[in-house]
């Protein structure tokens, strides 16, 4: 393998996202979602081990002895920043690399809907932003703090694990702090985070039921609440926060969200016919409807809420999928394969439109 310096800079020339290291097999580039071997020589058990003396530091390398895995990140200068996870694999560390960029892409050069430039100026609450791993979470988030940042003068405070993105100050004040270097734990950092004086928090993932019971302190008492939560789809997001809690809990959470929340956003990236990956985006907005079904512990009716909130902002899997066939962006399989209810979206294609969102939210 040549130096990791080098095969860094080789990763930014080719605008990979990720930078893949194991035994036995060359390493490995993820370009537009695909991953692409650079050379065909494997890497052997002795350099891999020399990448990880060279880069894992001493907070990382405590966990990592313990564990078997751990994450940090690593600046290499001149070249850039990267989110860094080590791993055991055949008793031999691997390595998985994803490029922090420095410039934030807007919501146009991400293909967001607009709706969500509204979102960014909510004065209070929760937004989430949920989906599988690798999904395009953290971009999502990153795009709505540059919003916040380049148009309103507000304190901004996050907690990462690791730092993503590195923001600079425009009309707000922002402060990154990164789990593992600038506080102990997320839990850590949230004990504290009201006493810095933010009017925006940006909590990298929520993990527990101490960071969301934390994350509804902050947003009751006025203050606007980023993160991200793994669900498939928007819909499923408040059963996974309640699953967090026992059950005499979750009443009383469930309640809270219903005032507090402000926003999901879920999504999922799609294979587009130029070759690079676009989001598919699904919306729940807190408006009347979907406050009522919180409190009235109906969350099983939240999709058809959100298919049929078009007129609020709104927007389902199928109807994101559905633009994108339609305009050409996205292939029709392509757009099949990743829909939620695959035979719905094809009737949809054929013009075939049943209003069976409207009888559940009747019922």
């Amino acid at each position: 393998m040549s130096s990791l310096r080098e095969l860094l800079s080789a990763a930014i020339a080719q605008n990979a996202s990720d930078i893949h290291l194991k035994l036995g097999r060359p390493p490995f580039f993820r370009v537009h979602g695909k991953l692409t071997p650079q050379g065909e020589r494997p890497l052997t058990s002795d350099e891999l081990l020399r990448v990880g003396t060279e880069i894992i530091p001493a907070h990382a390398r405590r966990s990592y002895e313990a564990n078997h895995e751990a994450d940090f990140s690593l600046t290499e200068e001149g070249v850039g920043r990267f989110r860094c996870t080590v791993f055991n694999t055949q008793m031999t560390p691997s390595f998985a690399l994803r490029h922090v960029k420095t410039k934030v892409p807007t919501f146009d050069e991400l293909g967001l809907p607009p709706i969500l430039k509204g979102i960014a100026l909510a004065p209070r609450g929760i937004v989430l932003a949920a989906g599988t791993t690798g999904c395009g979470k953290s971009t999502t988030l990153a795009a709505l703090l540059q919003r916040i940042n380049q148009n309103l003068n507000r304190r901004i405070i996050t907690i990462e694990d690791p730092i993503e993105y590195v923001f600079t100050d425009e009309q707000s004040v922002i402060s990154q702090r990164e789990v593992g270097l600038d506080t102990h734990s997320f839990n850590s950092g949230l004990r504290h985070v009201l006493r810095q004086d933010p009017d925006i928090i940006m909590i990298g993932e929520m993990r527990d039921a101490e960071s969301f019971i934390a994350a509804l302190q902050a947003a009751e008492t006025g203050h606007l609440i980023f993160s991200t939560l793994h669900t498939d789809t928007a819909g499923q997001t408040l059963p996974r926060i309640l699953n967090f809690f026992p059950p005499n809990m979750r009443d009383q959470i469930r309640m809270s969200l219903a005032i507090n929340l402000q926003a999901v956003i879920c999504q999922r990236l799609v294979p587009a016919v130029s070759g690079r990956v676009v989001p598919a985006v699904e919306i729940m907005l807190n408006t009347p409807t979907v406050q009522k079904l919180i409190e009235k512990n109906l969350l099983e009716k939240l999709p058809a809420a959100i298919e049929t909130g078009a007129e609020d902002g709104m927007l389902s899997f199928n109807q994101s999928l559905y633009q994108f066939i339609k305009n050409g962006t996205v292939s029709e399989e392509a757009g099949l394969q990743f829909a939620t209810n695959a035979e719905a979206l094809k009737m949809n294609l054929k013009g075939i439109f049943l209003d069976e969102a409207r009888r559940i939210l009747s019922n």
